[in-house]
Parts: C-alpha cells; sequence; structure tokens
C-alpha cells in the first residue's frame, strides 16, 4: 500500500507497534529531518576539490574565513603538524538545523559523524554515530544523563568533540558544524540532480498537511511529481525539494534506515559531482550559501593542504555506524553502546588513523556524578554491563 491511502502517522504507528519499541517523542516534522546527517560531508569534499583551482582561490578564502570559529579546546594532538605531514586526520561532523546557522549555539546536533581521511590508503571512513547515546557530558556532567546532541547546546562544539573522543578513545582533530536547512538551496544553485532510485515507491513529504506526491521508480532517473496529489508530471532532474524527498522517505523501505541511507548517498555523489565543477566554485552566491551554512575550526592554510595532499583519500569512502541498543529512562528515549561494539568501532577508526590499537574510551563520554550512579548502572543493565569506577 502506498502512501496515498495512509497518512504517514498512520503507517508510522503501525510500524511502530509491529516494533514494539517506544515511540519517539518528537514532532514527527522533526523526526523527518534526522536523514539530513549524510549530506554533511558534501562540505568537506567541496572545499578538498575547489582548493585544487587556482582560479577559484579567492571564492574559497573568503567562504572559509567565514566559516572560522575555534573549538575552544586542547587538541589531543598537534592538529597543524597532522596536516603539515600528511597523515590522516579526523573531522566530527555535526548537523543542526536551525534555520540560518547563526554564531552561537542553538539547537541539537541531531546528526552526527566522525570521518576519518587517510591519504596514505587512499580511503575515506564516514562513521555514524547515534544522536541519542546516553552521555555525561565533558564539562557538564552535573547534567546526566544526557543524550549526546545536547552536548552543542549545553556546553559547545568543543564540549561534543571531547565527550565522544573520551567515549571512543580515538583523536578528534577538527569539527565541521552544517545547517542543513540550506542543503536544498545548494542543490537548486547548481541546477538540481540527477539520480537512479533504488527502489519503487511513493512519498508524499507532508502526508498530514499537504498531498503533494512524488513517485519514484526502480533504475530509473525518471520521476512524477504533483502538487496537488493527483495530476503528475514526469521529471529527470531533481530539484532541491525532490532530493531531500527521495531521501527522507524510510517506513516504506524494507531496508528501513539502511536503505535511506543508500538514497542519501546516491543523493551526496550526484551533488558532489555537480559542486566540484569550476563553474560552482565560480559562483559566488554558491559559495556564500556556504558559508552562511557552515562553521569549522580549520582554518584556510590547513585546508590548501589538505586539497594538496588528501585528493587520493576521495577515491574510496566506506560507511560504518555505531550500532546502539534502545533504552528508556524516565520516560526519554536513549541508547546503549555495548562495550564489544564500541571497542569494534575505536579498532577501526585508529586504524584508519594508523595509530596503535588502544581500549575503547569511557562508558559514558566523562565521569558520572557520584549522585548519579544508581541511574548509570540501571541503565548499563540494557547492555549487561556494570559501572566503572569513577
Amino acid at each position: 500500500m502506498d502512501n496515498q491511502g495512509t497518512s504517514r502517522t498512520a503507517r508510522r504507528t503501525q510500524n511502530d507497534m509491529g516494533r514494539k519499541q517506544p515511540r519517539d517523542p518528537r514532532p514527527p516534522r522533526k523526526r523527518r529531518k534526522i536523514w539530513r546527517w549524510l549530506f554533511m560531508i558534501i562540505i568537506i569534499l567541496i572545499i578538498i576539490l575547489g582548493v585544487v583551482f587556482a582560479k577559484a582561490l579567492s571564492n574559497v578564502h573568503k567562504s572559509v574565513d567565514n566559516m572560522q570559529r575555534s573549538a575552544n579546546i586542547t587538541k589531543a594532538r598537534d592538529v597543524k603538524q597532522v596536516i603539515k605531514e600528511g597523515k590522516p586526520f579526523s573531522v566530527l561532523v555535526l548537523g543542526t538545523d536551525t534555520g540560518a546557522l547563526r554564531r552561537d549555539r542553538t539547537g541539537l546536533t541531531d546528526s552526527m559523524m566522525l570521518i576519518t581521511i587517510n591519504p596514505k590508503s587512499k580511503t575515506t571512513t564516514m562513521m555514524s554515530i547515534p544522536r541519542d547515546i546516553m552521555m555525561a557530558i565533558s564539562g557538564a556532567e552535573n547534567t546526566f544523563p544526557q543524550k549526546l546532541n545536547a552536548a552543542f547546546p549545553i556546553a559547545g562544539v568543543g564540549a561534543a568533540m571531547l565527550t565522544l573522543q573520551n567515549y571512543l578513545n580515538v583523536p578528534i582533530d577538527f569539527y565541521v558544524l552544517a545547517n542543513m536547512g540550506g542543503l536544498e538551496k545548494l542543490i537548486d544553485q547548481v541546477g538540481g540532480v540527477k539520480v537512479a532510485s533504488p527502489l519503487t515507491f511513493t512519498y508524499t513529504p507532508e502526508a498530514d498537511t499537504t498531498p503533494e506526491t512524488y513517485k519514484f521508480v526502480k533504475g530509473q532517473e525518471q520521476f512524477e511529481y504533483a502538487k496537488d496529489g493527483k495530476n503528475f508530471k514526469t521529471f529527470t532532474t531533481m530539484n532541491g525539494n525532490a532530493a531531500l524527498s527521495f531521501s527522507r522517505m524510510r517506513y516504506d523501505d524494507p531496508q528501513g534506515d539502511y536503505g535511506r541511507q543508500l538514497r542519501q548517498r546516491l543523493v551526496l555523489k550526484a551533488l558532489l559531482k555537480k559542486s566540484a565543477s569550476i563553474s560552482t566554485l565560480f559562483n559566488s552566491k554558491f559559495m556564500a550559501s556556504i558559508s552562511k551554512n557552515v562553521e569549522t575550526d580549520m582554518n584556510y592554510n590547513e585546508m590548501m593542504n589538505v586539497g594538496k595532499k588528501y585528493m587520493s583519500a576521495t577515491k574510496h569512502q566506506e560507511s560504518d555506524y555505531l550500532h546502539g541498543v534502545g533504552d528508556m529512562y524516565d520516560g526519554v528515549s536513549y541508547q546503549m553502546v555495548p562495550e564489544s561494539e564500541k571497542q569494534r568501532v575505536t579498532n577501526k577508526l585508529r586504524e584508519s588513523l594508523t595509530l596503535t590499537s588502544k581500549k575503547t574510551g569511557t562508558q559514558f563520554g566523562s565521569a558520572v556524578p557520584t549522585l548519579s550512579y544508581g541511574v548509570a548502572e540501571t541503565n548499563l543493565n540494557t547492555i549487561n554491563e556494570t559501572l566503572d569506577p569513577q
């Protein structure tokens, strides 16, 4: 059954009941924006590709100056030397959706990805991090328990970096904070993208409020769209709205989130191909849009070195996901990650950075307050673990 006959709210309820899992308490529109995390990598890759074009450097330089902001933390290693020597480095990519990106802490980071870039193995590894992991936020431990995505609004991007770094025992060299509200404009400014759908499905983005509907067909770039949900027209190029709709659908995909991630990657590759062109880099509006929607602590010289020494690392991309276990505490849903899974991810990320193997990090990213030991123990029971000495 397609969702023209059944609202997304009804289908979501049916799916939730089938899974016998607590329903996500957030509003539907917020849930529909979770998909956007994968597209944040486009920002890094645009810069990496852009800096090799000498004629476009003035646009890149100006945009980087507008984007730069310190994380205000002491890094685990000398990142300037790491980049200078061309060694593998890591970037924590955070996605928020708060309208225009402001230079202060607003909005939860509902999408998080730790990326490693290794020029020797010519590989970029993208590790998705669940936003709902229960954490003791670095510098704000007294607020425990918190979700990882609350670190940014509570204590800043530096706290998010330190908390995850402590959690996995993997050095985080840089960060990129991106507002995904501007993605639709980026797609429109490159003239749209062409993507062949991996499955056939019908999708109404705002089924509860408007009838506009898309129909995608397996193996075809061609798709149909009807603003009124009835009178369909055929297109072969996705504008921003079509691309986002193609990437959002989850409940009618037999692979669930994994299927959605595949469609996200397809749009990402198409956007990257178009945005890496000389004409796009000359487009001041395109570059200005990036600078308004992205913030990073990587400076211009570091990006120049990345462009010169790390281009080969974009040839191969590996995607992975830190798998958690659903947990409920005080009416709020969290994710708890077993130590074995954390160790797997730690091993993979450290290996991608050519670092020696080490034990994974702390259970909650920082020390749990004494008065909260009971809370920590209760939730650790979900994964059959006990609280380590604090």
